[in-house]
């Protein structure tokens, strides 16, 4: 499984090894949540459940994506893909979870708005955005400050992240993420 935005279609079996590499060791030295080890530890606020843990998904593959802010083009784009694309998630059995750093109360808003029939957790302080390593530096208009980063994991039932997407591009995303999740 390649992994993020950034995936280039090679021509020859050794050169997808060879990506499939490089990508899992720039993952690891990027202290970002890494291909291959097990999937950080979570229990947040959630929308739908209650609330959305690592327990609670133990002997499940589920799909964890993070998104900057509730009601924005980008991440409404992406929420609506996720949700129009439910019913494979659903066939195969793997819970999707939303999260970002917005309240609860802001997610329920965004979850009615637009029939987001999957859990929205909130990391208000930023404890799982952290230890996913998608809490990053990021600048806009000159400006620096620090913000979420478009990402998304998927993770087979023994808590082993299996496929990793960083600086998520939208469109044509959730397809990516329903392909690997074939391939596990």
């Amino acid at each position: 499984m390649a992994s993020a935005a950034t995936k280039k279609k090679t021509s020859s079996p050794k050169a997808k090894a060879a990506k499939k590499i490089t990508v899992k060791s720039a993952a690891k030295t990027s202290g970002k949540a890494a291909v291959g080890s097990p999937v950080p530890d979570f229990s947040l606020p959630a929308t739908q459940i209650g609330r959305a843990t690592r327990s609670g998904l133990k002997g499940k593959s589920f799909v964890i994506y993070f998104y900057p802010k509730d009601n924005t083009s980008g991440c409404t784009a992406e929420a609506c893909d996720f949700r129009d694309n439910a019913a494979a998630f659903n066939k195969l059995g793997v819970p999707v979870i939303g999260v970002s750093k917005d309240s609860l109360a802001s997610h329920e808003k965004f979850a009615k708005k637009f029939g987001l029939e999957f859990p929205l957790a909130s990391d208000e302080d930023g404890k799982v955005c952290n230890a996913f390593g998608v809490w990053i530096k990021k600048s806009m208009y000159g400006r620096s400050y620090m913000g979420i980063e478009r990402a998304t994991f998927l993770v087979d039932g023994k808590g082993i992240i299996r496929a990793a997407w960083h600086k998520v591009s939208v469109p044509g995303h959730v397809g990516e993420v329903k392909k690997a999740l074939a391939e596990l």
